[in-house]
């Protein structure tokens, strides 16, 4: 994203607020961006990552790995940060071809369908928990290995506990525990990773 003076104050008074806190550098710059998109700090204590997942994700960031989000409103959120870089392809679930099944939602039938065409990919669901059951179940059953999985839905219906699911996976994820979450988290994780991966990668990094 391109910085601006006010944002540079209020992520030193995120910065002043949290203190000192558990996370490595990578992790609490991801964080940051999801408490500045969300103006919730309760994120510090329910962001969830895996061993490695940054890395994993910034690796296929820079392979231009295909990415594949849930909702319209990542991949509008997502796409021009990537075109100033990777330029990595992005496919959205709900906008995907697809013939209607029975029993399954828009975008659960569309996230099935681009998982198998991208087993690979990086994958952001945001807010479709359908979604993210069905990529769940694929990666249970050994039928995709994505890069990682970024898992972010407000979790009411989650009776089955999709994300404790996912995390007895070997899958490299980000996820939210509990309740909260939804597609600005998602996109602020992304743009996060996305920023971190340019700098690593040695690309010049816009300034804040």
């Amino acid at each position: 994203m391109e910085w601006h003076r006010s944002d540079a104050q209020s992520l030193r008074l995120i910065d002043q607020e949290m203190g000192d806190h558990g996370f490595s550098p990578a992790e609490y710059e991801v964080l940051r961006r999801v408490i500045y998109a969300t103006g919730d700090f309760d994120y510090r204590t329910c962001l969830y990552f895996s061993a490695q997942a940054l890395a994993a994700g910034a690796a296929a960031l820079a392979a231009r790995t295909t990415i594949v989000v849930d909702v319209p409103m990542v991949q509008v959120g997502i796409t021009p940060m990537l075109q100033g870089r990777f330029a990595n392809p992005v496919y959205c679930s709900m906008e995907a071809l697809t013939r209607p099944q029975r029993g399954k939602s828009e975008a659960a039938w569309g996230m099935e369908t681009l998982a198998q065409r991208y087993p690979e990919a990086i994958f952001v669901v945001g807010s479709a928990e359908p979604a993210l059951a069905a990529l769940v179940d694929l990666v249970e059953r050994g039928e995709i290995q994505p890069a990682l999985v970024i898992g972010t839905p407000a979790a009411f219906l989650d009776e089955v506990g999709l994300k404790g699911q996912l995390r007895h996976t070997p899958v490299a994820q980000v996820t939210v525990e509990g309740r909260k979450g939804g597609a600005t988290v998602a996109t602020a994780i992304m743009e996060g990773l996305i920023d971190l991966s340019w700098q690593a990668y040695h690309q010049e990094a816009p300034s804040m």
